[in-house]
């Protein structure tokens, strides 16, 4: 599932933190601070979208991720490599390749480790 830049952020926080309250979340952003009620209603977005679960501990709601960082990410470039590579890991590999002018060592670096996952 793709996140605009201001609910990856705060998905960033609250991977990091596991569980947090929306003040958790406030304070764990670097200055100037978002506002408490715009945090909530991204918050509340994320829930809707499946992306954070909710459990009420006392009259506050603490949230945390439904899926770890790991399997975001993984669910993420799978839909990068569906949507724009034709499904094909060698194109997607091959377009980064080209674009970041990858160093005789780093393309090395991924050679080795393709043969290693081959084996």
């Amino acid at each position: 599932m793709q996140l605009t830049k201001r609910e990856d952020q705060i998905m960033q926080i609250i991977w990091r933190l596991k569980k947090a309250f929306i003040r958790d979340i406030v304070d764990a952003f670097p200055d100037p601070k978002p506002h408490y009620n715009t945090v909530a209603t991204i918050v509340k977005i994320l829930v809707k979208k499946g992306v954070l679960q909710s459990e009420l501990l006392g009259n506050t709601h603490q949230y945390s991720p439904t899926n770890s960082y790991d399997e975001h990410r993984e669910e993420y470039l799978g839909e990068v490599k569906r949507k724009y590579f034709g499904n094909s890991l060698p194109k997607m590999l091959a377009y980064f390749a080209k674009d970041e002018n990858l160093s005789d060592e780093e393309i090395e670096e991924l050679i080795n480790l393709i043969k290693s996952k081959k084996s």
